[in-house]
């Protein structure tokens, strides 16, 4: 039987965290044919949440407030229910699924595709955006984006850790650069939850990740798998560590979530000396927490034929090879505590404010699951003071 009412966290409008609204009388819409209804568990929270909830995301010279939009008409609507990568079990659904799937646990692949292509994704929305998300008690999703995923080792909050909003474009970026077994990636942002799954996705495929980060995280990026730690805090300084990191060699691929002042200096990383090299420098960005302009010699680009990509979300292929690495336990969840969702406004502001022992993952818990699934892994210097 579907409920009739959640309790949600609503976004009412662009602006600060007083524009989240928590409410107890969200009304349940009935199920379309094709769609389940998942009690969530724990949805991870992720930068672009706090990004949308601000009108970050011009896309023209004026720098208007602005939500993520690519395809011609905004579909953000007020209000809004946020939170992309979501875990829950699923409760009821459509007349065109198979009842037996009710009690599964699974992991919502995030994107809202605009076509039924399965390897190209050009006007990408997603889950929390263009429809309500997981920042609820329920949610509704189409079937064929619900992952089951058994795996018993993984409490939920750590499964939404590992979810598609961070670890789907981290895979997207390694894929559209082409970089292969053997090659010396370099990941910035390293400690943030797209930075740690670029570092594990690159010991999958062979590659050699390089962690650009402030050195206090050092141990726990060389025990996910990097290769060396680099220094970021001096931004003058930043290429001469890396290639000081590299024993002086080209990187081969830099995986940028930083921009601004640091663009121009990573490239440089790549292009040494090109006659060692056997492939293209190659810099894929999916964020621009370092700034939101970069001045760049356009010589220095074609020039030395630096292939850039922009990317945003991935493909439904890159999806599914995600979920089989999740069943296969090559990929670990990187969890750095939880919040109830009733608290969502402090997880904002720590999450704005944290300090440097920050790594991975932020998970919302709906308070009537905070005692299952939110308790254990709860942000003790929050709850504790």
């Amino acid at each position: 039987m579907i409920p009739r009412y959640m309790s949600a966290m609503c976004l009412i409008g662009h602006g600060g965290v007083e524009k989240l609204l928590y409410r107890e009388d969200v009304r349940i819409r009935e199920l379309n044919p094709h769609e389940l209804l998942v009690k969530v568990t724990a949805t991870a929270k992720n930068n672009t949440d706090r990004k949308v909830r601000e009108g970050l995301y011009p896309t023209k010279d004026n720098n208007d407030v602005a939500s993520f939009d690519m395809g011609g008409t905004s579909s953000l609507q007020f209000p809004r229910i946020q939170g992309a990568d979501v875990v829950g079990n699923i409760v009821a659904v459509g007349s065109d699924i198979d009842s037996r799937k009710i009690g599964e646990r699974g992991l919502l692949d995030f994107n809202i595709y605009a076509t039924d292509s399965e390897d190209i994704n050009l006007a990408p929305d997603y889950y929390g955006h263009g429809a309500d998300g997981g920042y609820a008690e329920y949610i509704i999703v189409p079937s064929s984006q619900f992952y089951l995923i058994k795996n018993p080792e993984l409490a939920d909050a750590e499964l939404a850790s590992m979810g598609m909003c961070s670890y789907q474009t981290a895979l997207h970026m390694l894929n559209i650069a082409g970089v292969k077994s053997g090659e010396k990636v370099l990941v910035t942002g390293a400690s943030g939850g797209v930075g740690t799954a670029l570092i594990q996705l690159c010991k999958i495929i062979g590659a050699i990740p390089y962690a650009l980060s402030s050195l206090d995280k050092e141990e726990m990026l060389l025990s996910l798998g990097a290769q060396k730690v680099i220094d970021r805090s001096k931004i003058e300084d930043v290429a001469q560590n890396i290639l000081k990191a590299t024993n002086g060699e080209n990187i081969d691929a830099v995986m940028d979530l930083l921009g601004g002042e640091y663009t121009s200096r990573l490239i440089d990383t790549m292009i040494v000396d090109m006659n060692k090299r056997d492939t293209y420098p190659r810099l894929s960005i999916a964020g621009a927490s370092g700034g939101n302009v970069s001045e760049i010699l356009w010589t220095k680009i074609y020039l030395y034929q630096v292939q850039i990509f922009g990317v945003s979300h991935g493909t439904r292929v890159e999806a599914k090879q995600l979920i089989r690495w999740i069943q296969d336990k090559k990929l670990i969840p990187v969890l750095h505590g939880t919040f109830k969702l009733s608290d969502l406004h402090k997880a904002e502001e720590y999450f704005v404010s944290r300090d440097n022992n920050f790594l991975g993952k932020i998970v919302i818990v709906p308070d009537s699951e905070w005692n299952r699934h939110g308790e254990k892994f709860k942000v003790r210097k929050f709850y504790e003071n």
